[in-house]
């Protein structure tokens, strides 16, 4: 795939005209009418985004992965899965993409996330839904290296950029004192961490470059999942 030329923007208006128009006629039908508009304004820029991130990604997160493929790779997959939700539009009306780990698809581990829309932007850092193995070993790793957690969580500027979101349990999971002093976070089921930004900001020249700094406010987050994790994050 040939780089797009970084000095303009990858996304545009037309790209959340798209997707405002596909929110409103979320149909097979208008969907294979707008096609062209699809590969033009939506999955070609989150393409050449990927693939132009890539050598910047590894600068600050060897571990993650920045493939540009229409299918299997970072961009998600635009067809809903529709089999057991009320929703039955067929579509998704965002643009989802994903940076995960090089062992991703094999365990769960964290990933870097970013997430466009008409009505909400962010980027994403963490792990979402871990299974209960993964989930053990993070709450394990809370209990057992509690000072590294913290400083991690409230380094200044991951904390001036991030919330942490998510599910959380009602009460202590089992094994874990109800009175532990960081019953919070060993209560979470989630354990991802959200920045919500302007679209206006994807239109910039700099949006990429952006990205990458925003994921680097993260690293000392992402290393501590990692760790926990049993996997490398350099």
């Amino acid at each position: 795939m040939s780089k797009k030329n970084t000095t303009s923007p990858y996304f545009s208006k037309s790209t959340f005209t798209f997707l405002t128009d596909l929110s409103r006629h979320n149909q097979r039908e208008w969907f294979n009418d707008n096609k062209q508009r699809y590969e033009e304004c939506v999955r070609g820029p989150a393409l050449a985004f990927i693939d132009d991130i890539a050598p910047e990604l590894q600068l600050i997160a060897p571990r993650f992965l920045a493939i540009p493929k229409k299918v299997g790779g970072s961009l998600m997959r635009v067809h809903r899965d529709v089999r057991f939700g009320k929703d039955k539009t067929p579509y998704k009306t965002n643009i989802g993409i994903q940076f995960r780990h090089e062992v991703g698809k094999n365990i769960h581990a964290p990933g870097y996330y970013l997430h466009l829309s008409p009505h909400e932007c962010f980027f994403g850092v963490g792990i979402w839904r871990p299974d209960s193995s993964a989930l053990g070993d993070i709450r394990e790793a809370i209990r057992d290296k509690g000072e590294k957690w913290l400083a991690a969580k409230d380094e200044p500027t991951f904390q001036e950029h991030f919330a942490l979101g998510g599910e959380s349990l009602k009460n202590a999971p089992r094994g874990y004192a109800k009175d532990h002093p960081l019953l919070k976070d060993l209560k979470r089921k989630d354990f991802i961490a959200i920045e919500h930004f302007d679209r206006g900001q994807t239109l910039s020249e700099d949006f990429l470059h952006e990205t990458v700094a925003h994921y680097d406010y993260a690293t000392k987050y992402m290393q501590f999942l990692c760790s926990a994790l049993n996997v490398r994050f350099d």
